[in-house]
Parts: structure tokens; sequence; C-alpha cells
């Protein structure tokens, strides 16, 4: 009787995994996640990740024993976790998903020393890295050629869900973890449930009710329309493929935005450490400032709402992104590297490639055209939060400030500006 490992990593989803879907041509398939310590010591441990990924992990599980199966739960090194359970239900393959990060190469070396057929597939990006490339070159270092090449390339068809999956009899599955045996800290008072069904309802409320109008408000800070399906990508639990399926040109360009990070970090793995382009900066050692930017308190209001939101929701606006790391990184000058370890400790979709690459290109030292752009922070609000409702929602010290002039409260009268409770500009706000 055949039975097939399908070791979980990213792709925590019974819809469309290309792995699950091979690993389930045997007879009987062992479903396995390993907590891996090596990862749970270093920068994922971070709460808000953590719990999502136990309420993904969660879900996975229901959805397995739907099928008739189970999630096998471990905790250790997965090379050693895999070859124990290889050894004890007698497997001679292995499936998993394909991915090129350097932990993960690592990880397959060891996994194909194990003497196991080893197969890996496709799922955790559209395409996937190496399957584009310029001519005369390994990746794509610029965007616009990267996309036109992605658009028109061809797409594999969706994985069928499996009918059945059936675990080798007498397996015990174990327990999922609780969150204070893997990580320390609060998590984020306001964040996303974790999970596939979670994840495939919020795209099907998107695409029914906000892609259609996707092109002209992702970038409206206080409208909130985003698909919001950035932790569920990073997880797996929504399949990518299926998103760009589904969404309108201007989502599709976000996946490609996505992948094109991630051939760029496959190419240099260095990514989140060192500069893709190094221009010689030499960055501000201001502590008193980075303790503003990070506790959002700068006095800049479209800077200090972003950085509350991520606090308050592991999540921000892609453009509320895009204006904190250029406030971080040009109008304070201080180290990309910085702001991206905060962003870490709170990002549900602290992906590291795609959080990397757009930290690098916000700061000019990645694959940014136009490296010394700035965008300033009041022109960027008074463009994206015109009235200024994205503020007021984040910023509740600002709330009765009415329209725009919310994004100037070093205008108003000393006596209101003191009540407020609100700091100073730390810098020129204009």
């Amino acid at each position: 009787m055949s039975t097939s490992i399908m070791l979980f990593t990213r792709d925590l989803r019974v819809r469309d995994n290309p792995a699950l879907a091979a690993a389930c041509r045997a007879e009987r398939v062992v479903p396995v996640f390993v907590f891996d310590d090596a990862l749970l010591g270093g920068p994922f441990a971070a709460p808000n990740r953590v719990r999502f990924l136990l309420e993904s992990l969660a879900d996975l599980r229901e959805s397995l024993r739907e099928l008739g199966g189970d999630l096998v739960v471990r905790r250790g090194d997965p090379v050693t976790e895999v070859a124990r359970l290889a050894e004890r239900t007698r497997a001679a393959a292995l499936f998993l998903a394909d991915e090129r990060s350097a932990y993960a190469a690592r990880r397959l070396d060891g996994l194909r020393g194990l003497g196991l057929e080893v197969s890996a597939h496709p799922g955790i990006t559209v395409v996937p890295p190496g399957d584009l490339t310029p001519a005369g070159g390994d990746h794509y270092r610029v965007f616009t050629p990267y996309w036109r090449a992605w658009d028109a390339a061809g797409r594999r068809p969706v994985a069928k869900t499996p009918r059945k999956v059936a675990l080798p009899s007498g397996l015990r599955p174990g327990a999922l973890p609780d969150m204070a045996g893997l990580v320390s800290g609060t998590p984020s008072r306001d964040l996303a449930d974790g999970g596939e069904r979670a994840g495939r309802r919020r795209m099907e409320t998107w695409l029914r009710e906000s892609a259609a109008d996707y092109d002209r408000v992702h970038d409206d800070l206080a409208a909130d329309r985003t698909s919001r399906l950035s932790p569920y990508l990073k997880f797996g639990c929504v399949s990518p493929l299926e998103a760009a399926k589904a969404g309108p040109e201007g989502f599709r360009r976000q996946l490609a935005w996505r992948d094109f990070h991630h051939q760029v970090a496959a190419a240099f793995p260095e990514l989140a450490r060192a500069d893709y382009r190094p221009r010689g900066r030499r960055w501000n050692r201001d502590e008193d400032a980075l303790a503003a930017w990070r506790a959002g308190m700068t006095g800049i209001p479209i800077v200090d709402a972003g950085m509350r939101q991520l606090r308050a929701e592991g999540f921000m606006h892609n453009r509320a992104r895009l204006i904190t790391a250029s406030f971080l990184t040009r109008n304070l000058d201080i180290d990309w590297r910085r702001g991206l370890r905060h962003f870490n400790d709170w990002l549900l979709d602290g992906d590291v490639a795609d959080n990397a690459g757009n930290w690098q290109w916000v700061a000019g030292t990645g694959n940014n055209t136009r490296p010394a752009q700035v965008m300033k922070p009041l022109r960027q609000a008074l463009r994206f939060d015109r009235g200024g409702d994205y503020v007021r929602r984040y910023v509740p010290e600002l709330a009765e400030i009415e329209g725009s002039r919310v994004h100037r409260p070093w205008s108003l009268p000393a006596d209101r500006r003191r009540a407020l409770g609100y700091p100073p500009p730390i810098v020129d706000p204009e």
C-alpha cells in the first residue's frame, strides 16, 4: 500500500494546492506541519503572525478531517520530523510547495538527503521565481518588463481539491500548541481571522463588492477597499493563482509585484539584510525619532495614522506603507532595515521578499527606477486622504478637526493645539 507525506509550509489550504493533489494520488497520505524552532527563534516569532498561523492550521485540520484525514503536528527540525514519519509509515514520497527562499532551499536539500522521492510543486506565487527571465539575465531587475512577461505568461490549471485524504492507521496527529508555548507578547486587538475559510470569504466578498472599482479606489486611504488578502496569500490560505484569475487588471498588477519581489529575492537572498543597489548612504541614528515613528507620535498625522493602524490591526493600507516608509528613510534618514524590522514585528503579511523588496524600493536601494523619489507626506495626505477620514479613524486626538485641516494640526491656534494632546511635528512638515 503506497504512502506519501505532504509537508505543509506556506500553502495552508486544500483548494488549488498542487502538492496536496499530487500527494493524494497515493493510497495513504500523511499531511504534516512542523513548527520549526529555527523559525520560532527568529523574526518569524511575532505574536500577530503566530496567532494567525495557529488559526490557519486549526482551519486546515478541520478541512482535512472533513476529507477523512487529519493534520499531523510536530515540533522540531522539519527534516528530522519527516524522516521519523517516513520510517514510521514506510512512506516513499514527499510532496511540498516550491519555495525559493534561502531557508527553504536549505530545508529542501536536507529533505532530498532522506532517500525519499521529493517533489516540489507551484502554489506560493502565481508564476514561480525563475520561470520568467530576461534575455541575458537570471532575473528581472525592473518591474515593467517583468509585468509584461508575467501578464502574457501561460497559467497552470487550478488543482482539484482531493475527494479523500486517508491517514495511515495508528498514527497520532498531535495537538496544536498554545500560542504562549510558541511566542511571548500580545497580539494586536483587531486582527483578521486566519484560515482558508476566512480567506475565501474575504476574497469572495471583495470580488463581489469592491473589485470592479479597484483601479479607481485602491489608493483611497479612507475608502479601505483594497482586498486585504495579503495575510492569506502570505500563509497560502488563498491561492494566488485563483486570486489572479478572478481579480481586475490593477489587482493582478499587485500580484505581479509580489511575484517580482519573490524572483528578486530568489536571485539575491540577502534582500532583507543588504542593499540590492548600494548607494553609499549614511544613515541617521536618531533613536528618539525612530521611537516616535514606531509609536505613531511623529506629529505628522498621515504618518501616525498608518503606524497606529499597523499596531491595532497587524495590517496597513498599501499607500500608508509607502508614506510611512518614505518618511522614515527620506525625512528622518533612518536605515530601511530598522523600519523593516518594525514592520516584521507587527504585520500579519510579513512576507520577507515582498516586505524587504518594498522597503528597498522606497529607500532607493532596490528596484526603483527613480531612486531619488521622495513621497512628501503632506502632499500624499491631501491627495489620498483628502477629507481626513483615514487620519480621524486612527488618530483619535484629531477626531474633532474638520475636513483636510486635520492634516495640519500645527496650523491651529496655540490653545487648541495644546488641548489636543497631540505632539508637534518632529521635522518640518512642509
